[in-house]
């Protein structure tokens, strides 16, 4: 925990971006009747049966320096769809010396993702380029990237969406505005709070 929390804490490095990593599933969900546009004086109307069509997985990457975030649609959610997304994010940043990455301890993020889908030679120069930090176990809500998934579902996915190319179109829709925004994350918590919220968790040292 104190690890993430001094990553948090550093002034802003460009040759050492931070950048928060997570991922969430999403179910695509179809109607089976068509729904009733808005029309005057009436909402729009939607059956309330559905059906499944499968599901996804949302990859996003966030930098709370810039309010920059980077997101991807996948089918699957293994080491394959890791190790891809891990080499489109260390293309947005060719000029770092380490891109500094809190994740959390999902057994797909690490580098032997990248070994299990790449070259020996192409898995080191990929895992060379980031210096990863984990969350706790249990403790995802340290990762930063939660909270931009939080806003991502309640603002774009609180609704049926019924093909994985509706919801890459979405997503692209929603992160375009929010990078154009520059919307970042206000972090309050600290070192000293957290020793302070959590002190019954230290050991005592006599």
């Amino acid at each position: 925990m104190e690890d993430v929390l001094y990553q948090y804490s550093l002034p802003y490095d460009p040759k050492r971006p931070l950048i928060t990593f997570d991922e969430r599933p999403c179910f695509l969900i179809g109607d089976v009747l068509v729904p009733i546009p808005i029309q005057p004086g009436k909402p729009k109307r939607q059956h309330y049966e559905y059906e499944k069509n499968g599901c996804c997985t949302v990859f996003l990457a966030f930098e709370p320096a810039t309010g920059q975030r980077w997101v991807k649609v996948y089918a699957k959610r293994t080491g394959k769809e890791y190790t891809q997304f891990m080499e489109h994010l260390s293309q947005q940043f060719p000029e770092a010396e380490k891109i500094v990455l809190v994740e959390d301890n999902l057994s797909t993020h690490s580098s032997a993702s990248f070994y299990a889908h790449r070259s020996p030679k192409e898995a080191f120069a990929l895992a060379q380029r980031f210096e990863p930090h984990h969350t706790p176990t249990k403790a995802s809500w340290l990762n930063m990237a939660e909270i931009e998934l939080s806003a991502l579902s309640r603002q774009c996915l609180n609704r049926r969406i019924a093909t994985q190319a509706q919801l890459e179109r979405e997503v692209i829709a929603w992160t375009r505005l929010r990078n154009l925004a520059m919307t970042t994350v206000n972090w309050q918590f600290s070192i000293p709070l957290a020793r302070q919220k959590f002190a019954r968790k230290y050991p005592t040292v006599i």
